[in-house]
């Protein structure tokens, strides 16, 4: 990305005068590389220092036109790196707004450094009407109960002290972002002395839990005796190395994998100890797998105590070894930590040790011989549409045409996807390394699908890996104008929206409660369709600078606006793809999903 040209370049670095100055210096010393922000007058201090001190530099400034959209771009840059970008929110308004999107990052568990502000504390420093309502006695209170950590320091050297803090927290295993709000006053008070800056070399992060000896021993123990192995594969490291590490694993045990759509690429979908179909919720041909399974071990599975629920209900099911720390994130108010799973064993560790840990008690051993484990060829090679195919009507494109047609565009490039909409074929998935998908927003919260593709693209500006986000239409709408940051930061981003001119998923909730209640169906529809009229999404998308297609209805139209749009992107162009699909095979897959999901 290039940063915004100053009109008045900064030549060498000023002294440091000011308290948002010190703030800002230990930013640039934690080498946060951008701060994604929407202008307040509660933070105009380091803003100022952000440009004037630093020069827009390390960090650099990502300019956002809503404060959710900020966070939703942190988010999504921690997805593809694993490091937090800064997020600067104005005063209690500005965290209001971005509340949900905290709500997001939190769920997910990324690294984020939340840079909040406050008009003065002291009243007597407060300017009349604006600075009052925009003071706030406990402004975290707002988010409490879903960031790892906050603080409001009174003093610079106590300001020093908590983002220091706040960066070792938000980077310790299990990540979630952390919040700083600093007192306007503190910022634009004037250095009497000059400040001590924490050393980041003198704070370095904990290492994360490893299992101990005994209990890899007992895990090992327990995999070599099984018949049946399966790995959940769920909230593990991204790096090339993790990755190899929990495939050579499974390979060396001869157990078989499981991933899905809510977490990013944890494992190859196409080898064939990943013989079932990834989906958003255990799809079929996964139940199958797991009711045949004799020993469960889970890496940090998201909702393990639902999906062994549905896989077995109330009777018996196999043995299980549960490894996460998650649970020292979890309280009362968020209910995020689901149900409490069944385990033989609760293994309080970093999951990716855990991995690496039996890969070393294994060396020198055998693999198991497993018969008649994985399953048969025809459920490790699913015939294209298995689980999603459903009828569709003329001017509509089914959600499988979409997949494969987007797939044939994107053939042989190296691609990040950074989301699937609901109703997206897991048999369409092919995930070969860890980049190659990145998971839900985590909380479920609509509208974030256009801030963390921005995020993955600020990401992968410079790697030659071209984001794609495929996107539903409600989600689009919500979050749109987070693209043009895409645009003003030339960020090369393709987004393809599933455009079924509805909030289908709530359509189908309301016909269920209607057969619930021997009501009519067909008014399932009211007050959900987003029709007559419909809205030009790639005129929206034009309006804020992107490269507009669509609506796109029909497949040789779709082949060459997908050919067009991917050219574009790779040119360097953000673009916008509206392609009209069928809710008939989400119908499908969202009934299929209640008949046997998590």
């Amino acid at each position: 990305m290039r940063a915004e040209e100053l009109p008045v370049p900064v030549t060498g670095r000023p002294a440091m005068g000011w308290g948002s100055d010190a703030v800002a210096e230990l930013l640039a010393r934690l080498d946060l590389p951008y701060v994604s922000l929407v202008p307040g007058s509660s933070y105009r201090g380091l803003h100022d220092s952000l440009v004037n001190y630093l020069g827009n530099t390390k960090p650099e400034i990502v300019l956002c036109l809503h404060e959710e959209h900020a966070v939703a771009i942190a988010q999504g840059y921690a997805k593809v790196t694993g490091r937090p970008m800064a997020v600067a929110l104005h005063s209690n308004v500005g965290l209001m707004h971005a509340t949900m999107a905290v709500f997001d990052a939190f769920c997910d568990r990324v690294p984020m450094m939340v840079l909040g502000a406050t008009g003065p504390v002291d009243a007597a420093l407060r300017r009349p009407w604006i600075d009052w309502i925009h003071t706030t006695a406990d402004q975290a209170a707002l988010i409490r109960n879903y960031c790892k950590w906050d603080d409001q320091p009174a003093s610079v050297a106590a300001a020093l002290e908590s983002v220091m803090r706040a960066y070792v927290a938000t980077r310790t295993y299990p990540s979630a972002p952390t919040y700083v709000c600093l007192d306007a006053a503190l910022q634009e008070a004037p250095l009497a002395e000059p400040v001590a800056l924490p050393a980041p070399e003198r704070h370095p992060l904990p290492a994360p839990p490893a299992p101990s000896t005994a209990v890899v021993a007992q895990v090992l123990d327990a995999l070599r005796e099984a018949r049946r192995p399966l790995v959940l594969v769920g909230r593990v490291g991204r790096g090339e190395q993790e990755w190899a590490a929990r495939v050579e694993l499974v390979e060396r045990l001869g157990a078989c994998a499981l991933t899905d759509l809510k977490t990013a690429a944890g494992f190859p979908t196409r080898h064939p100890l990943h013989p079932a179909v990834p989906g958003t919720r255990v799809t079929a041909s996964g139940l199958e797998l797991m009711r045949r399974c004799d020993l469960v071990l889970s890496l940090d599975w998201v909702d393990l105590a639902g999906t062994l629920a549905v896989a077995f209900g109330q009777g018996a099911g196999p043995r299980v070894i549960s490894c996460t720390d998650d649970f020292v994130l979890h309280n009362g108010w968020s209910k995020d930590h689901f149900g409490l799973a069944p385990a033989e064993m609760s293994i309080s560790a970093d999951p990716d040790l855990l991995v690496v840990a039996l890969l070393d008690a294994l060396n020198g051993r055998d693999t198991p011989v497993r018969d008649g484990w994985p399953a048969a060829p025809a459920v490790s090679a699913p015939r294209p549409g298995a689980e999603s195919d459903g009828p569709h009507h003329e001017g509509e494109l089914a959600m499988r045409e979409l997949a494969e047609s987007l797939q044939a565009a994107l053939a042989g490039r190296p691609v990040a996807y950074t989301s699937f909409p609901h109703g997206w074929p897991g048999e369409a998935v092919d995930l070969e390394g860890p980049l190659d998908y990145l998971g839900h927003e985590g909380g479920g919260g609509v509208g974030a699908g256009p801030g963390i593709a921005v995020g993955a693209a600020l990401a992968l500006a410079r790697s030659g890996r071209l984001p794609v986000a495929v996107i539903g239409d409600g989600d689009y709408l919500m979050g749109a104008s987070a693209l043009w940051t895409a645009a003003h930061h030339r960020l090369p981003l393709l987004v393809v929206v599933a455009n079924n001119r509805s909030y289908f998923n709530d359509e189908v909730h309301q016909e269920r409660v209607a057969l619930q209640r021997g009501r009519p169906v067909e008014n399932r529809s009211v007050g959900q369709h987003i029709r007559n009229p419909d809205p030009d999404l790639a005129a929206l998308a034009s309006s804020l600078g992107l490269k507009g297609h669509g609506p796109v209805d029909d497949p040789e139209q779709l082949k060459a606006a997908l050919e067009a749009a991917v050219s574009e992107a790779e040119a360097g162009e953000a673009v916008v793809v509206d392609v009209r699909v069928s809710p008939h095979g989400y119908v499908g897959a969202a009934e299929g999903n209640r008949r046997g999901a998590a």
